[in-house]
């Protein structure tokens, strides 16, 4: 896994350990569904790119960590998990919220597979 210090580094400082597990946790879904996915911090945020284009992206906020999936139009969303406009899906994740990390892990997959 092609790990960067800053992102590592953010996710270590967040304070809160769910938020520490759940963004390490997205953070293995995002390199195990894009094997050559390149990671960094912009913007404040962990950003992963496939090929230089936006894959993904972690916010993390005082009451949930949000996950961000780029290119995703035309794409089906469960609509009770992800909002936002056409080309990028977010869900919010609240602590002890259960994610379906295979789900999310195909949805990243099929979005990113035209990068």
């Amino acid at each position: 896994m092609n790990q960067n210090q800053e992102v590592s580094d953010y996710i270590e400082a967040l304070g809160d350990a769910w938020k520490i597990e759940l963004s390490t946790n997205l953070r293995e879904l995002v390199h195990n569904a894009i094997p050559e996915v390149q990671e960094r911090m912009q913007y404040k945020k962990p950003h992963f790119l496939k090929n230089g284009k936006y894959a993904a992206v972690i916010s993390v906020a005082k009451s949930a960590v949000s996950f961000t999936i780029f290119n995703a139009e035309g794409l089906a969303w469960p609509e009770d998990t992800f909002d936002g406009p056409p080309e990028r899906k977010t869900m919010e994740i609240a602590q002890g919220q259960d994610v379906d990390e295979q789900a999310l892990s195909a949805l990243l997959k099929q979005a990113s597979a035209s990068l």
